[in-house]
């Protein structure tokens, strides 16, 4: 599967960036590899913690985030039952208004 990049630039404490180094020779990988692969580990782990999760979530509520990342992180049926979900407050949220206008 072909996924797009982006070139990003941070910094990292040089003890990282020589265990980094070391393990890209051990396993004939290169920095990048080693440094995606540990990101990519990080973030499983993370979005198995039902507390990042409900921050996701409430992300996705509050529009700061489209819901195919939310979808990324939580998985396709549990999205589409958090978009269920924020319609019927969206519209509960317009009736509200609506009858506070009477």
């Amino acid at each position: 599967m072909y996924m797009s990049t982006k070139r990003v630039n941070f910094r990292l404490p040089e003890e990282l960036v020589t265990q980094a180094d070391i393990a890209a020779e051990v396993t004939h990988k290169d920095r990048t590899e080693i440094l995606i692969e540990a990101l990519r580990q990080y973030l499983t782990e993370m979005e198995s913690e039902a507390d990042f999760r409900e921050g996701v979530i409430e992300l996705y509520l509050e529009d700061h985030i489209e819901f195919d990342a939310l979808v990324d992180v939580i998985g396709r049926q549990d999205a589409e039952s958090v978009r269920a979900s924020k319609q019927v407050l969206d519209q509960g949220d317009e009736l509200a208004q609506k009858l506070a206008d009477l």
